[in-house]
């Protein structure tokens, strides 16, 4: 499968922006989707996970309850909405696609994931 990011931009602090994550081929159902991010010097960190139905939904300590993840199956799309942004919120974010059984709880590792998109900027000014 193969991954496009886009949305990334520039935002002020408390503010929003909206990723979108575009995949090709006809398995977009087989991944669970998940968004990276990683900021200059830093390693790549978690942010969020989806599970291949949508039901189930992770995040990271540092973004829970300002930042969405959803997906649109018949788009072949996932999503991150991002509320509430925070200067360090600024990095390159990637999404990322894990083939796993139906039932399988997302994963955070970066290991386990097997597509990944090109990334895209978010700047955050404070």
């Amino acid at each position: 499968v193969q991954l496009q990011a886009s949305g990334g931009g520039t935002a002020q602090a408390g503010g929003s922006l909206r990723l979108s994550c575009a995949a090709s081929g006809r398995t977009f159902t087989s991944y669970a989707m998940g968004w990276f991010r990683q900021a200059p010097g830093k390693e790549r960190e978690f942010v969020a996970a989806i599970t291949r139905g949508g039901s189930i939904t992770i995040y990271a300590d540092s973004v829970k309850g300002r930042f969405t993840i959803s997906r649109d199956n018949a788009k072949n799309t996932v999503y991150l909405q991002m509320n509430s942004l925070k200067p360090e919120d600024t990095a390159v974010y990637y999404c990322a696609a894990d083939r796993v059984l139906l039932t399988t709880t997302p994963h955070r590792q970066a290991r386990e994931y097997d597509y990944w998109g090109q990334g895209t900027q978010v700047t955050v000014s404070s």
